[in-house]
């Protein structure tokens, strides 16, 4: 069982594809490629966590839609970290879990990881070296050190597990203000 994380699918938006420069003809194609993608990785026994901002839109209000879409998704468990755009019908959806914010413990981490939709710059184990997983911000912002931004925008449209979040996060710079947030003791 492996944990697969991913943020800011935007199902059903029009606009995303403009706003985020992403490489669809339309919201169909957009669909496709990330339904596909998604089930490259995340194998029949594995959790996936979308970590905000599932559908946005017209199609969005519509249940019968996101239902369709949400049957399509891979893998066992099925997470939401709620994000800005996630209205009532996404969060009626049946999944496993829904919240603002959940410290997960990834069987690939030695300490939980904490997903958020949010950046934040500071969190529990944060000076243990615990990761923080975010979406929020597309392709604007990949992340610090610690705080890897997990969004379809800026890994290829594809979940990634912790082994590869961890690695984008040691290739990242110390987030500027750590010293403010967590100073030594």
């Amino acid at each position: 069982m492996a944990h697969w994380y991913t943020a800011d699918t935007h199902f059903g938006h029009d606009n995303i594809i403009a706003a985020a420069r992403r490489p669809f003809r339309d919201t169909e194609h957009m669909t496709a490629v990330l339904i596909e993608r998604l089930w490259e990785r995340v194998g029949p026994e594995d959790d996936l966590w979308i970590i905000g901002d599932f559908a946005f839109g017209p199609r969005a209000k519509d249940e019968d839609w996101l239902l369709t879409v949400f049957a399509q998704l891979p893998g066992a468990r099925k997470h939401l970290i709620i994000g800005n755009h996630d209205l009532a019908p996404t969060l009626a959806l049946p999944w496993d879990s829904v919240a603002p914010l959940a410290e997960v413990p990834d069987p690939e981490a030695d300490r939980p990881v904490t997903l958020c939709h949010y950046p934040m710059i500071t969190w529990s184990h944060a000076r243990k070296g615990a990761l923080h997983f975010f979406g929020h911000v597309h392709g604007h912002w990949r992340g610090t050190r610690n705080a890897v931004n997990i969004g379809v925008d800026v890994w290829d449209f594809r979940p990634a597990g912790w082994r590869e979040a961890a690695a984008r996060a040691r290739s990242q710079p110390v987030n500027r203000h750590w010293a403010d947030a967590e100073p030594r003791a």
